[in-house]
């Protein structure tokens, strides 16, 4: 095995968070390498308006999916290269609410947050400024945006046209959706020409990622971003204490020492790095004393209605969700379940709707797959976004299977609870309904899901959660957790802009602890 020198701090993962954290450590003079699973890519050289080709940006390695609602592992839920799978979302940006930090308090489901709304407002504000938002001046569900620093975007599609209309005969109010995409010139960066492939990789570069912010702030401060490193464990000392990373690269395994080792790995490689980092210290996996490392998993529903128009809308114009309505928030409380969802409108790819066609009725293939697809320009699409509960039960564990690189392929176990069933059937009644006040006929309804969450919750308890609030593991005082694998609670809001909020707190925290000499 190959050591390097000893560094300050060791990332495993350079996707939102991981990104972010490199760049602001690295800005105060700490040294800092990043481990990055994935090749880096270079937009003009690497993308394509191409779907197929584009599956290269998710997480393709082996995962086993079980459970009663077995979820995809690759597309939406992870990616693998620099940028992370913050290259290919969809740059819709939302804060989370008061009530989503406190669900327990707030309607006696899943647990509180260590932290609050007010914890994390100002960082809000300045990953706001930071990542360029484009949005509307009066957003109508304050205190949640608005003061954005760019303008909305104006050209907008006519699925989205179609998506507001909607909401407007229905009685609900809508907005331009927030988004991280240039609607003006910024530097050497041009505006968005509405090429429609968001979710495939922004060629044009209008579409603010990790690629065109923190990873080229990081390298210019020195941190170092070792590609196609897969870490495969967290090494340890016999005080409890890490010491660095081990990880293989063309075949060749190497140990990177540091004073303080930040897993930013999304939320199904960082609990598996965890279990498989088991020692005589920790059997049961690192810093999993309390036995929830890899449990409480969460996702959003993403489903999505296809509405037949006597009129072309051609919905692959344009971002796919150029228009939201959050009404729905928090409605469960007076219409008999818990917590809401929020509504876009949602331009699909033609791929990914025969995909979606495919998963919802095995027997749609051939001639009737054919007959669906020949509608494509006359459909329009609309999708909710809900959150689903905390549950135990839904959780990661290692596997028998063994992959290329000798880790244990994950078993990801997941089960829909009454109350997301509950959010899934009154979310369709409501995207009808809008289908119907735009005049077009619903015509499909597509199950679906993104984003996944939880695995490592923060907390204040340590024998009922996996680190505290800045991602500091309970068990081991230099081990840190960033992303959504700490969250708490999987929000109907899509998860990016607090995932970035709170890695900048938690830069502030660590630097601030190294200056102390509390850890390292």
């Amino acid at each position: 095995m190959k050591r390097s020198e000893m560094v300050d701090i060791c990332i495993i993962g350079t996707g939102a968070s991981g990104s972010l954290l490199a760049s602001e450590l690295s800005k105060s003079g700490l040294s800092v390498v990043c481990l990055e699973a994935g090749p880096n890519r270079i937009p003009q050289l690497d993308f394509a308006s191409d779907e197929l080709e584009m599956e290269k940006l998710f997480w393709n390695d082996p995962r086993i999916s079980l459970g009663s609602d077995p979820l995809d592992l690759a597309r939406s839920t992870s990616g693998k290269g620099v940028g992370g799978s913050a290259v290919h979302y969809t740059g819709q940006l939302l804060r989370f609410h008061h009530s989503d930090f406190r669900t327990n308090s707030f309607e006696g489901v899943g647990e509180d947050w260590p932290i609050n709304y007010e914890t994390l407002v100002s960082y809000y504000e300045k990953i706001e400024k930071r990542l360029l938002l484009s949005g509307p001046i009066d957003f109508p569900w304050e205190p949640y945006g608005g003061n954005y620093p760019y303008p909305p975007h104006h050209d907008l599609s006519n699925n989205t046209l179609k998506f507001r209309e909607g909401c407007e005969n229905a009685g609900l109010r809508h907005a331009v959706s927030p988004l991280a995409i240039l609607s003006a010139p910024y530097e050497n960066r041009h505006p968005c020409t509405n090429r429609g492939f968001c979710e495939e990789g922004c060629i044009p570069d209008a579409k603010t990622t990790p690629l065109n912010t923190f990873i080229p702030e990081a390298v210019k401060h020195g941190t170092i971003i070792y590609t196609e490193a897969m870490a495969t464990s967290v090494g340890l000392d016999n005080k409890g204490n890490v010491t660095g990373v081990e990880y293989i690269h063309e075949n060749e395994t190497y140990f990177q020492k540091a004073r303080v080792v930040i897993i930013a790995a999304h939320a199904i490689e960082t609990p598996r790095l965890l279990l498989h980092s088991k020692s005589s210290i920790f059997p049961e996996g690192l810093a999993n004393s309390s036995g929830i490392v890899g449990k409480y998993l969460m996702t959003n529903l993403n489903d999505h209605l296809l509405v037949k128009y006597e009129e072309e809308i051609r919905m692959y114009r344009g971002n796919p969700v150029q228009a939201l309505t959050m009404d729905p928030y928090e409605m469960g409380k007076a219409s008999g379940f818990a917590r809401g969802f929020i509504m876009n409108s949602y331009g699909l790819r033609p791929v990914r709707l025969a995909s979606l066609f495919i998963e919802n009725d095995p027997t749609c293939v051939g001639e009737e797959l054919r007959s669906r697809m020949l509608d494509y320009n006359f459909y329009g699409s609309f999708a909710m976004l809900s959150e689903t509960l905390p549950q135990e039960s839904n959780q990661l564990s290692l596997g028998t299977q063994i992959d290329s690189n000798g880790l244990p392929v994950p078993v990801v176990e997941f089960s829909l609870s009454n109350n997301d069933k509950k959010i899934r059937k009154e979310a369709r009644k409501l995207l009808e309904q809008i289908g119907q006040a735009s005049d077009g006929v619903p015509a499909y309804y597509l199950k679906s899901h993104a984003h996944l969450m939880g695995g490592c919750r923060m907390g204040i308890d340590p024998t009922r959660s996996v680190c505290n609030s800045f991602g500091q593991t309970h068990d081991v005082q230099n081990l840190f957790i960033a992303g959504s694998p700490t969250f708490v609670t999987g929000p109907s809001a899509n998860p990016t802009l607090t995932i970035y909020a709170l890695a900048l707190r938690t830069a502030e925290y660590i630097k601030e602890e190294l200056r102390m000499r509390n850890i390292g």
